[in-house]
């Protein structure tokens, strides 16, 4: 496809042609976030101006188009079926205590082979319980597999690779009776990644402006997370896509049709790590009387947030009706897809909030 746009050449190719092209002062763009030294290096020996600038291509493929989209709630739908199997079968076999963070890490590719339509996990799966939860970057290996206890958290994030779509999410599952600080911490969690996910803001905000809605009941008791809120996803393309994000470097503005990732959490050293993920497209928030372009976010992830974990008396109405919202919306959308068995889990971890 692209040869009929562009003319194609080799890697090896590049040098020379820069050289070439370098002559009489012409100014040649490099992408500033990426571009080698080397390149600079060439077009400047050859009489050439290096400029750094923004690539283009980047913000244009950021801006999903309407095949993208429509793609990108198909493979969600698709991804949240396989997650709730995953998620089901995690509630009955954990709490015997024979599970280890490798068991889930193939068992949730399993599930996700078994839709017929996977072409490859997104990012290697971060599978950490207990202590190892607290690393945020965790990535097991054999000497360091831990089995999944009662008492403890397991943190599960990952992603897949569908041709229609590109899905990252992390749920944190109570294995057995969570603790009141575990829940107390979750809760901040939730309601700051439920502030990010209703936030109704002008076409164009940087990332930012956003990134301390996701914080501020972390900070009301002196706590907060060391990693960025979301970061911008591709369509089938890379899990980690510029130029947009959600974070305190986040000044990227944001438009409709990115998908960026809304993923606060917190981490307590040595003990366990708790983070709530999900995609969320950017849309256009319609308001009578508004006079300048306004948006919001679509959630695509579909999966049940571990009710068992939530400090209800710490809510709001507003955020009590969200999660509520949220759930139905996940049994609606996810349960036709699912066995019988998962179904019963379903409508459990869905139910009202009490």
């Amino acid at each position: 496809h692209l040869a009929s746009h562009a003319d194609i050449a080799g890697p090896d190719a590049l040098l020379s042609t820069l050289s070439a092209a370098s002559n009489e002062k012409a100014v040649i763009g490099l992408d500033s976030a990426t571009a080698a030294d080397a390149l600079s290096r060439t077009i400047t020996a050859a009489g050439g101006i290096a400029r750094r600038l923004a690539d283009p291509v980047t913000q244009l493929k950021a801006i999903k188009n309407a095949t993208e989209i429509s793609g990108a709630r198909t493979a969600h739908r698709r991804d949240g079926a396989a997650l709730a199997r995953f998620l089901a079968w995690i509630d009955h076999e954990a709490p015997g205590g024979a599970l280890t963070e490798i068991d889930a890490v193939e068992a949730l590719e399993t599930f996700r082979r078994e839709t017929g339509a996977l072409k490859d996990v997104s990012f290697p799966t971060i599978s950490g319980t207990g202590p190892n939860g607290a690393i945020v970057h965790y990535r097991v290996t054999r000497k360091s597999n831990r089995r999944i206890k009662p008492g403890d958290l397991l943190l599960i994030d990952s992603g897949a690779q569908y041709e229609d779509g590109t899905t990252d999410v992390t749920r944190t599952i109570a294995i057995g009776e969570p603790t009141a600080e575990m829940r107390d911490r979750f809760t901040r969690v939730l309601r700051g990644h439920i502030a990010v996910a209703s936030a109704i803001f002008p076409d164009g905000v940087h990332g930012a402006q956003i990134d301390a809605l996701a914080r501020q009941f972390l900070w009301q008791i002196g706590l907060d997370f060391e990693h960025g809120t979301g970061h911008g996803v591709g369509s089938y393309l890379s899990v980690h896509e510029g130029p947009a994000r959600i974070s305190k470097l986040g000044h990227a503005p944001l438009r409709r049709g990115m998908i960026l990732s809304n993923e606060p959490g917190y981490y307590k050293t040595d003990a366990y790590g708790i983070r709530i993920e999900n995609l969320e497209l950017i849309v256009e928030a319609k308001i009578d009387g508004a006079e300048k372009p306004m948006d919001t976010f679509e959630t695509l992830t579909l999966a049940p947030i571990d009710r068992r974990l939530v400090d209800v008396a710490q809510l709001s109405a507003q955020e009590r009706t969200w999660i509520d919202d949220y759930h139905a919306r996940v049994r609606r959308e996810i349960k036709p897809l699912v066995d019988e068995a998962t179904k019963v889990w379903l409508d459990a971890a869905t139910a009202p909030l009490t």
